[in-house]
């Protein structure tokens, strides 16, 4: 029986000792070993893009970079990963906003549910932002020395539960675990939410405790088994699941030899160029085989049901964090909720990468 693993912060490590803030310069010819951090097993959802990630910059350098990878919180215990990467005790880490929300205000702001519809447009969307609104480069780059790499995500997160959801309806006053902004929905939606660690979730579901689950991605939530006590898996009509993105200290950064840092740049590219799109699109064609035959029932909101959802969530959600969250942190909410908008409407219609659902009613 499997149980959600949590994240640990990686660090990067060069052969010649200076990337841990030690003087020097790094060349070709040096051997560069740096530690990769994850709060959550290899197997869990965006770990598929970092594994593939690392495993490529290994490969193209020719032998000249080697990674160390930590996963399920072996080096750094969750909520510890950020400040690690800012310190540069650990240099490369996946950072999930949801466990520093006092410390990524502005990233925040890309929070939410029930705005677009695919996974692979969200990841060109918090690109474009980045690049965007100086504020969240700042809130990265200075304030927490953390060159994001690359923008990731947790594709999507259906409503778990032990019985059926065929309306809004039946989630009034359901016990549901959430996680981060999707607690908000539960609540929004009717249901209780019931703040738990990851790692108790499966026992919550055995015993009664929980109702469902709301916020755990699909892949994770089937490597984690909880479809064993809760098969029920529906389609709330939520959209895209998890902005996070895979970090890297600045000075560690910096003190890449040039030929590495291209060949981070050639993957970075090739990763929103739909290498994420293809990676994730067998991920979830594997799972949602192994969910059907494990017994997994996919359900779908009808479209009635699931623009009641969407008008009970926004635009109160943004405006909530407009409101709570960017003003009294001299954030310019709504020029960042702008540019969103902006982004979604170039990249939303072109995204591709199938829900769970969707996948299980083509085969």
């Amino acid at each position: 029986m499997k149980r959600r693993e949590f994240i640990k912060v990686s660090g990067m490590l060069a052969g010649a000792g200076a990337l841990g803030g030690l003087p020097g310069t790094l060349f070709a010819k040096d051997k560069v070993s740096f530690k990769f951090d994850s709060y959550v097993s290899e197997t869990a959802g965006p770990s598929w893009l970092d594994r593939w990630f690392l495993s490529e910059l290994e490969k193209r350098s020719g032998g000249v970079v080697k990674a160390r990878r930590y996963w399920s919180a072996s080096l750094n215990k969750v909520g510890e990963h950020l400040p690690a990467v800012r310190d540069n005790t650990s240099e490369m880490s996946l950072i999930s906003p949801g466990y520093y929300q006092a410390d990524l205000p502005v990233t925040r702001g890309l929070e939410w549910y029930f705005r677009m519809n695919r996974a692979d447009a969200l990841l060109q969307v918090c690109r474009d932002v980045y690049a965007e609104f100086e504020p969240l480069r700042t809130e990265w780059e200075k304030r927490h020395r953390a060159k994001v790499m690359y923008w990731t995500n947790w594709n999507y997160a259906p409503l778990i539960t032990r019985k059926p959801i065929q309306s809004l309806e039946d989630i009034k006053g359901k016990r549901i675990r959430g996680y981060g902004v999707a607690t908000d929905v539960i609540e929004r939606l009717g249901g209780t939410a019931v703040p738990m660690a990851a790692p108790e979730v499966y026992t919550a579901l055995e015993r009664g405790v929980l109702d469902g689950v709301y916020g755990f991605d699909f892949i994770t939530a089937v490597s984690y088994k909880l479809h064993e006590i809760a098969p029920h898996f529906t389609d709330i009509g939520d959209g895209p699941h998890g902005p996070a993105a895979t970090v890297i200290n600045v000075d560690a950064w910096e003190a890449f030899p040039e030929s590495v840092k291209a060949n981070c740049n050639e993957i970075v590219e090739e990763i929103y160029g739909g290498q994420y799109s293809a990676i994730m699109n067998q991920a979830l064609q594997d799972y949602v085989k192994k969910a059907t035959a494990e017994g997994v029932k996919f359900h779908v909101l009808d479209d009635a049901q699931k623009q009641a959802a969407k008008t009970l969530i926004q635009p109160a959600q943004v405006n909530s964090w407009v409101d709570k969250v960017a003003k009294p942190a001299g954030i310019d909410g709504a020029r960042m909720q702008a540019l969103i908008d902006q982004a979604i409407a170039r990249h939303d219609p072109k995204g591709t990468l199938l829900r769970p659902s969707e996948i299980a009613n083509k085969t």
